[in-house]
């Protein structure tokens, strides 16, 4: 939620900010700002909107010439939580009289009870934010030195917070802390980038350092000095960001949804590589960092996320369960610690994030490491704190996701999934034939995924039929009972179209109520377990009269007869197939979302990454 940029160093700032600006966009765009110290002075510009905008308005600014001179300075786009988006909401926010300026990313959850203290000592506040709160409380304990006037301030401050800070009167010097929310600093020659996140960096520099919570940095030009708001002086070792500039790039792609679903085969390709033992049917996951006796001793799962990461991990138990026979239980992280879970030293708590910085979920894993257990990441960004703080996981190698919602990450995370069900099985009754059916079975994925990405084109002609709907429901059974949860909530992310997903058994248990000619019903029914009962579900939609669309196997004419409409995919395990089911609704939603002319990348009111509760 919310990106930051900031720039100190031998460069104009201006560019830098900007260009991070723009890589940052899917983190919130709601409304963007940039502030600069030039001359001992602070220029700022502000607007609601998106960041071509503040580009626009930069470029005729009065000061234009000053604010592109400057060496130093922060900017920020904004997913808004406390005010609508508006100019006067953007941030940077200054303190009451411009010495001390700054970007926030967090919820100050004690910003009334401050703003009523600073407000008895005089203050006036012009923005509806709890970050204009904190800018003021910054500059009350401003005193010539902007690190300790931070320090100070932070000690009072209830919440989370990623924040960059400048004073007038100290040119080419930012504050930066973190508690709860990114930050990573990229380290580059005589010069030092900002950022909420890595992308904003990459096309400067590849040495980065991520700051851990309650970090404070103070930083101008290349030198850099963190310390810890509570133990003083520390040392944070930088590491090497592994993707490419062109990796966050369109590529020749209208969205940079379209290319991260066409990219999916490749990025499985990187998630499985090196990780599939054909020869003892078996997957190598030195991440985890457990021994055979331990995996053997584990005996549950807990699968805990939000969103697409839940519905990942809700194909992670059906498989898990299957193939080694251990419960194993999924949990909406939000939930997780607020309702004293029952969680032991012999559970592993698997926390799915592609980001690495969900705040429930990062919620969570504390919570199972208070209570002992075994923890561990399935994140998608190196050095995020999920990853740090649980010490053992699996990455993704995904590559950066921009598309606000999540495609490549989803199949990644279903990939690592399976992977991990092999794993345990193996060390129980799994026999080495049977796995080495399963790792061939994985292997072709790839494939799979690219024989649905050659139907794009008719997949583009069925999302012509459901373009003019304002309700859907989307049922399987199953594993397909996630893939049509996963397909609901991609129709609602990227279209706007209300859906639901349900088990295709519960759709008589009172949705039913609600079909009629203009209630459409997709329905996944490919082969496998449950299919003959899932088309009785299906002849119950069309009796009353609703459109329904099949999710078919390619060559099952018997079943796609039934339907109105089919989308194929190709034939294989049920396990597997819900990779290629899920690509298929993946470029349905796209089409549907292109046809209604939505904002694809950029949907209202999402935001990437969910750094607040």
């Amino acid at each position: 939620m919310c990106g930051i940029v900031g720039y100190t160093g031998k460069r104009s700032a201006m560019p830098v900010l900007l260009s991070g600006l723009k890589k940052l966009e899917y983190r919130g765009y709601d409304s963007a700002g940039v502030a600069v110290n030039e001359n001992n002075k602070i220029l700022v510009s502000k607007r609601d909107g998106k960041v071509q905008g503040l580009i626009e308005q930069i470029k005729t600014d009065e000061n234009v010439d000053e604010l592109e001179a400057a060496h130093s300075g922060i900017a920020h786009t904004r997913w808004a939580t406390h005010g609508p988006p508006t100019s006067i909401n953007a941030h940077p926010h200054p303190g009451p009289e411009s010495k001390v300026i700054l970007v926030h990313n967090g919820i100050i959850e004690n910003h009334n009870s401050l703003r009523q203290k600073l407000e008895s000592q005089g203050n006036v506040f012009v923005s509806e934010t709890d970050s204009e709160v904190l800018a003021h409380l910054v500059e009350s304990c401003y005193r010539g030195n902007l690190l300790e006037a931070v320090t100070e301030a932070l000690q009072q401050v209830e919440g989370t917070y990623g924040i960059t800070c400048m004073a007038k009167d100290e040119p080419g010097k930012l504050v930066v802390a973190r508690r709860g929310s990114p930050i990573v600093l990229g380290l580059g020659e005589d010069e030092t980038i900002v950022a909420s996140d890595a992308s904003a960096i990459i096309r400067w520099t590849r040495q980065a350092i991520y700051l851990d919570d309650n970090d404070i940095a103070e930083i101008n030009g290349a030198q850099v000095d963190i310390r810890s708001l509570t133990s003083g002086s520390v040392t944070r070792t930088p590491s090497e960001i592994d993707w490419s500039p062109d990796a966050a790039e369109k590529g020749g792609f209208e969205h940079y949804m379209t290319k991260e679903i066409f990219e999916q085969p490749e990025t499985i390709r990187n998630t499985t590589r090196g990780r599939l033992d054909a020869e003892r049917g078996t997957s190598i996951l030195s991440g985890l960092n457990l021994s055979p006796r331990e995996l053997v001793d584990i005996q549950r799962l807990l699968i805990v996320g939000c969103g697409t990461s839940m519905n990942a991990g809700l194909i992670g138990e059906y498989a898990i369960e299957d193939f080694a026979g251990i419960p194993a239980e999924v949990e909406q992280a939000a939930e997780f610690r607020y309702r004293n879970p029952i969680v032991g030293s012999r559970d592993l708590v698997l926390a799915i994030s592609q980001s690495g910085e969900t705040a429930d979920t990062l919620a969570a894993v504390r919570e199972a490491v208070e209570k002992g257990s075994l923890v561990a990441g399935l994140v998608n960004v190196v050095g995020s704190t999920i990853a740090r703080e649980t010490g053992r996981g699996i990455y993704l190698h995904a590559g950066p996701e921009i598309s606000v919602a999540s495609t490549k990450a989803f199949t990644s995370q279903v990939s690592v999934l399976l992977m991990i069900a092999l794993k345990l099985a193996r060390g129980r009754r799994l026999s080495q034939a049977r796995g080495i059916e399963i790792v061939q079975e994985i292997k072709r994925i790839p494939e799979l995924i690219e024989w649905v990405l050659e139907t794009n084109d008719k997949i583009a002609e069925v999302a012509q039929h459901y373009t003019n709907y304002q309700n859907m429901f989307y049922i399987g059974r199953g594993y397909m009972y996630p893939v049509a949860m996963e397909g609901a909530l991609k129709i609602k992310e990227i279209s706007y179209i209300h859906a639901e997903g349900y088990n295709a058994a519960e759709l008589k248990h009172g949705p039913i109520a609600l079909l009629d000619e203009n209630m459409p019903v997709i329905a996944l029914a490919n082969k496998g377990a449950g299919q003959d009962k899932t088309l009785s579900n299906v002849e119950e939609c069309k009796a009353r009269s609703a459109p329904v669309l099949g999710v078919v196997t390619a060559g099952d004419k018997e079943s796609a007869d039934i339907f109105d409409h089919v989308i194929e995919i190709p034939d294989c395990p049920q396990y597997t197939s819900v990779i290629p089911a899920a690509v298929a609704l993946q470029l349905f939603s796209y089409h549907v979302a292109r046809l209604r002319g939505c904002s694809i990348d950029q949907p209202r009111n999402l935001a990437k990454s969910v750094t607040v509760e």
